[in-house]
C-alpha cells in the first residue's frame, strides 16, 4: 500500500537479504487465541471481549482499563467499576461510574485515587447487568524496597505467530510490573511483514478506524489479554504503533499525500493508542509527548523515553551505492530525544536517590559493530550486502544500522556526558544507570563505554572503563535478523564488539528483572515456539550488575517469591 522509501531502514536491517520463515499455525492452534480469558459474552446487548487491563501505577492510584462493546453504537453507555483487596471481590475499597461512548470507541479508563501504596488490588468492570472478567494489579511501593520483580517484553507482531511469551509472563505471581518497550501493534496488511495470522484490517492501517480495528484484534488474543489481567504495565510506543520507522515528521511506512498528511496519521494514532492501552496521558496539551517516570520506592526508578517520535530526526539514509553521508551522521544538531526530553532526563538522574536507574527506550543504545573482513562478507553473503556495512571513526568497525544510538552520535555523548556528571548537574558520576532496549527483535547484554576497542578507555576483561550496562529484550514474536549461520554470528559478534557479553539472534520470548539492593539481574526465557500454543520456556542467559561497578557479571537464576498473591480467577 505504501512506497517504502531508500536507504537502511530498520525492517531491511532485521530481515537481512534472507528469507523469514513464517510459522504455519493450524486453525486449531488459532482457536483459542480468539477472546480474553474469562471475558463475558453479555446478553447480547453489550459484552466485555476485549479483556480488561491496568498500567501506570504510582502508590496512590494506577489506571485500569477496559472497553464495552455495545450492540447500540449510538448511545452512551453507564459503566461501573469496583477495586477490591481480594480476588473474590469482598472487601470492595473503591468504586465509581464512568461514561463512555463511540467518541472514544466505548473505551473505559479510570484513575482511582487514594490506593495503598505496594499493594495488590482486584478489579471488575459492569455495564447493564453484564460484568467483565476480574483482573489484578498493584501500586507502586514507597519507602525501604528489598525487592522487585519485573517483566520486560517488547515486538509483537501478530502475523509472525502466537504470543506463547504473553502466556508465560502472565504465569508469574510475583511481578510487581510489566515493562512494555514498544511495537505493542504492527500496522502492515496482510502478508506485507509474516503471514502467520490475519490482521484486521486486512490492509495496511491509516485511519482512526483502522488503529482502532487493529488495537481491538491484539486485546482479543487470550495471551495478551492475560498478561494484561494478571499485572500492570507500564508502555512506551516504538514506531509501529505509527508506521515504521516513524520519527518527529515521516515514517519511512509513509507515503504523503496518497497516504493522506504524516501529522494527520500520527494524530489518530496517538489517539488509539491512548484509547486502548493503561496508560495515563502526561500532557493533554501535548499527546505525543510518553516519556515519564515511576518510582518504586528508594530501590528504582524508570524513566520511560520516546526515543522515536516526539523529537527524532529522520536517520542518516544510506544511498544506493552503499554510501552514507558521514558528516550528516556526525551532525551536532541531530537529536534523538530532543532539547526538552533530553534536560528532563537530565534533571532526573541528577536529582535521583534511587538505588538503580533504569532507562526504558527503544532503540540500542551501545554500539553495533563489524570488522569488514573478507571472512565476515563471506559468512552474511547477500545478507552482507543489503546491511551495507558502514566504516566508522574511533578505533575501528563498521557501522550495521544508523536507525539505533549509532546513526546519533552527537545525542549518544550528550547522554553519556549526563552519566559522568558534566551536563547540568554537578561533577560527579551517577552510578547504577541500567539501560532496557527493545525494538531489535534479539537479545543482547553489553557495557556503556565510549570506546569500547579502545584498551586505554575500556578493558573488557574487568569491566574498567565501563559507566553503566544495557539489556536488550528480544520480541515475543517479531523475526530477527534472518542471517545465514546465525549461531556462529551470535558468537562472532562479541568477538568484535569486547563490550558485549551475550547474543542472540535467534530465540524469542521475555526478559526477567530481578532487583535488590545488591544488584540488578536480567534473566533470558524463551519459548521453544511461536508455531504453535505450547506452555514451556526456557532458561537462556543470566546477567547481572553489581551495585556501584556499572559494568556485567555473570548471573545465577533468581528464585520466584515465596506466596506471592493470588491470581486473579
Amino acid at each position: 500500500m505504501s512506497q517504502h522509501h531508500s536507504g537502511l531502514n530498520r525492517r531491511r536491517f532485521l530481515q537481512g537479504s534472507a528469507s523469514v520463515a513464517t510459522a504455519a499455525i493450524s486453525g486449531a492452534a488459532l482457536s483459542g487465541c480468539n477472546a480474553s480469558d474469562g471475558a463475558v459474552v453479555g446478553d447480547g446487548k453489550l459484552a466485555f471481549v476485549h479483556g480488561v487491563a491496568s498500567g501506570d501505577p504510582l502508590p496512590d492510584r494506577v489506571i485500569l482499563w477496559t472497553r464495552v462493546t455495545p450492540q447500540d453504537t449510538a448511545a452512551a453507555l453507564t459503566v461501573q467499576w469496583q477495586m477490591a483487596t481480594d480476588p473474590d471481590m469482598l472487601d470492595v475499597v473503591a468504586s465509581g461510574s464512568v461514561v463512555t461512548q463511540a467518541s472514544r470507541d466505548f473505551t473505559v479508563k479510570v484513575d482511582p485515587t487514594g490506593l495503598m501504596a505496594g499493594t495488590t488490588y482486584y478489579y471488575r468492570f459492569s455495564s447493564g447487568g453484564v460484568q467483565s472478567p476480574i483482573g489484578r494489579t498493584r501500586t507502586a511501593p514507597v519507602g525501604a524496597v528489598d525487592r522487585l520483580r519485573v517483566g520486560v517484553v517488547s515486538c509483537s507482531s501478530l502475523a509472525h505467530g502466537l504470543f506463547n511469551a504473553y502466556r508465560r509472563v502472565a504465569e508469574r505471581a510475583d511481578l510487581d510490573v510489566v515493562l512494555h518497550l514498544g511495537d505493542y501493534i504492527y500496522e502492515y496488511g496482510d502478508g506485507e511483514y509474516g503471514s502467520a495470522r490475519a490482521y484486521e484490517p486486512a490492509h495496511e492501517i491509516v485511519t482512526l478506524e483502522d488503529y482502532r480495528l487493529r488495537h481491538a484484534q491484539y486485546k482479543r488474543d487470550a495471551d495478551l489479554a492475560e498478561a494484561h489481567r494478571q499485572h500492570p504495565f507500564i508502555c512506551v510506543w516504538d514506531d509501529h504503533e505509527t508506521a515504521d520507522n516513524s520519527y518527529r515528521d515521516g515514517a519511512n511506512n509513509h507515503t504523503e499525500g496518497d497516504e493522506g498528511a504524516w501529522t494527520d496519521r500520527l494524530a489518530v494514532a496517538v489517539q488509539a493508542y491512548y484509547e486502548w492501552m493503561p496508560i495515563r496521558v502526561v500532557d493533554p496539551l501535548n499527546p505525543v509527548r510518553i516519556y515519564r517516570q515511576f518510582k518504586y520506592g528508594d530501590l528504582a526508578e524508570f524513566d520511560m523515553l520516546d526515543t522515536r517520535i516526539i523529537d527524532r530526526d529522520q536517520e542518516v539514509l544510506i544511498d544506493q551505492g552503499g554510501m552514507v553521508n558521514s558528516a550528516a551522521l556526525n551532525d551536532e544538531s541531530r537529536t534523538l530525544l530532543g532539547e526538552e526530553q533530553l534536560q528532563w532526563l537530565s534533571d532526573n538522574l541528577n536529582a535521583s536517590t534511587s538505588q538503580w536507574k533504569f532507562l526504558g527506550q527503544q532503540v540500542m543504545f551501545g554500539q553495533l559493530r563489524l570488522l569488514g573482513t573478507p571472512d565476515l562478507a563471506q559468512l552474511l553473503g547477500e545478507a552482507g550486502n543489503t546491511l551495507r556495512l558502514l566504516p566508522v571513526a574511533g578505533s575501528g568497525g563498521l557501522i550495521l544500522n544508523t536507525d539505533q544510538w549509532d546513526g546519533y552520535a552527537a545525542e549518544r555523548r550528550r547522554v553519556w556526558d549526563i552519566i559522568r556528571g558534566g551536563q547540568s548537574g554537578p561533577d560527579v558520576a551517577i552510578n547504577n544507570v541500567v539501560v532496557l532496549t527493545g525494538d531489535i527483535h534479539t537479545s543482547w547484554v553489553m557495557d556503556i563505554t565510549e570506546d569500547p576497542s579502545n584498551p586505554l578507555s575500556y578493558n573488557p576483561l574487568n569491566g574498567n572503563g565501563s559507566m553503566a550496562v544495557e539489556f536488550v529484550c528480544t520480541s515475543v514474536t517479531s523475526p530477527g535478523l534472518g542471517l545465514p549461520a546465525e549461531n556462529v554470528v551470535s558468537a562472532l559478534v562479541p568477538a568484535m564488539n569486547p563490550h558485549m557479553k551475550y547474543v542472540n539472534l535467534t530465540d524469542k520470548g521475555y526478559m526477567l528483572l530481578d532487583i535488590t539492593p545488591e544488584r540488578t539481574q536480567a534473566e533470558y526465557y524463551f519459548v521453544p515456539t511461536i508455531a504453535e500454543v505450547d506452555d514451556g520456556e526456557q532458561l537462556g542467559a543470566v546477567y547481572a550488575t553489581q551495585d556501584g561497578q556499572n559494568r556485567i557479571v555473570a548471573g545465577e537464576a533468581s528464585a520466584a517469591r515465596e506466596n506471592p498473591p493470588a491470581p486473579a480467577p
